[in-house]
């Protein structure tokens, strides 16, 4: 069982109201590259992420959303200062928060910044064809020649909104000499 495996570089989530107080009144984020989720998008849109011992520019990713979330690698948040926990998007309860600046202003966020628990997205179709379910935990083995590695606590999200794809970020990545994007196998 084979799934396409995609490096998520460290970017952010906004709201409508935050992405209005970095950019301005009305503002819209601007669609620079559609990802390989339906409906999500790299845009040209970028935040200055500021924690207590540096900083680091973002891209943001639409559409907008129903909270602010900030997703760097474990490596990044040492760098920025942050103590970011490791969790499924969107399980920012508890978490630390940090500085987001954009052109026309800035947002501090109290929550929402976590380095993103290793997950691969299916349709129902295709955890059916796998044989496994929602929250289901796999390991997944991945990598290129000298560093091959199998990934444990991989956690399966079965939507209908999802295309079949594991995301890891970018120490996973190096640590897997896994490039932007390679095929991994499925382990039950």
């Amino acid at each position: 069982m084979k799934v396409l495996v995609e490096t998520s570089a460290r970017h952010v989530h906004v709201t409508q109201e935050t992405l209005e107080k970095l950019f301005g009144t009305g503002a819209e984020l601007t669609k620079k590259k559609d990802l390989s989720q339906p409906g999500q998008f790299v845009s040209f849109e970028k935040v200055t992420i500021v924690g207590p011992k540096g900083e680091m520019a973002a891209s943001i990713l639409g559409p907008v959303r129903t909270a602010d979330q900030v997703e760097v690698s474990l490596s990044e948040a040492r760098k920025l200062g942050i103590n970011a926990p490791v969790r499924e998007s969107g399980d920012i309860d508890g978490t630390p928060g940090c500085k987001l600046v954009g052109p026309k202003g800035e947002v501090e966020i109290a929550c929402g910044v976590i380095a993103a628990k290793r997950h691969i997205h299916l349709t129902p179709e295709a955890a059916e064809e796998f044989g496994v379910q929602d929250k289901q935990i796999v390991k997944v083995a991945v990598g290129g020649e000298g560093r091959k590695l199998i990934f444990d606590d991989v956690v399966i999200r079965v939507s209908p909104k999802f295309a079949p794809a594991m995301h890891i970020d970018t120490d996973e990545s190096n640590a897997a000499l896994a490039g932007m994007s390679t095929e991994g196998e499925v382990i039950l």
